[in-house]
């Protein structure tokens, strides 16, 4: 990514993280807007690769709980509140954004360096897939399918102790890749990727 490529990203990011904390104009969004936030908000980063090179990935996202914030009662989470073989966003509110400024690469699949939306399509039986949307800076219902630039697979993982709480990140893994971790209730997805210029 060029000096140019890398201003542009950090403009876009800055322009998402602005937008996104106003509801858009119009009809009631299906969520409240920031100021009645229920679930928490995070931004997680991780640097992947050497310290020369290394690629900054940033994931700004809602963490709802398995609690239903207005019963108190405990959720089934993945067919349940997120269905199964349906395309479903991935936490709170706003759509999750992630912000990478080299390419990454996801087995023979490469998306760009640039800003997306995440949301995901988790199987019971099949294979779970993780979406990158060119439509930024939107509420994260309804989901928008039709600005995919990329679907990749999910790794399918039972977590010995619950969560109680959306978990998203990246984990390192030198010397240039790491695996997007997506952990929530008592499953694991996660994708493994490289880093390229």
């Amino acid at each position: 990514m060029n000096r140019s490529q890398l201003v542009l990203a950090s403009l876009t990011l800055a322009l998402v993280t602005t937008l996104t904390a106003q509801p858009p104009a119009g009809p009631k969004p299906a969520v409240p807007p920031s100021n009645n936030r229920v679930s928490p908000h995070e931004t997680t980063y991780a640097r992947v690769g050497t310290d020369r090179n290394a690629s900054l990935i940033t994931i700004i996202y809602g963490r709802p709980y398995s609690k239903d914030p207005k019963s108190g009662e405990i959720r089934k989470i993945w067919g349940g509140l997120v269905k199964w073989d349906k395309a479903e966003r991935m936490g709170a509110d706003e759509a999750t954004t992630i912000l990478t400024h080299q390419s990454l690469v996801f087995g023979a699949t490469t998306i760009p360096a640039g800003v997306y939306t995440l949301y995901i399509v988790p199987s019971e039986n099949g294979t779970s897939k993780l979406a990158f949307s060119s439509h930024v800076a939107k509420w994260g219902i309804p989901v928008d399918e039709t600005h995919d630039v990329a679907r990749i697979d999910l790794k399918k993982d039972t977590l010995e102790t619950q969560l109680d709480q959306l978990q998203i990140g990246i984990e390192t893994n030198p010397p240039a890749g790491g695996t997007l971790v997506i952990a929530w209730e008592k499953t694991k997805f996660s994708a493994a990727f490289t880093t390229a210029k």
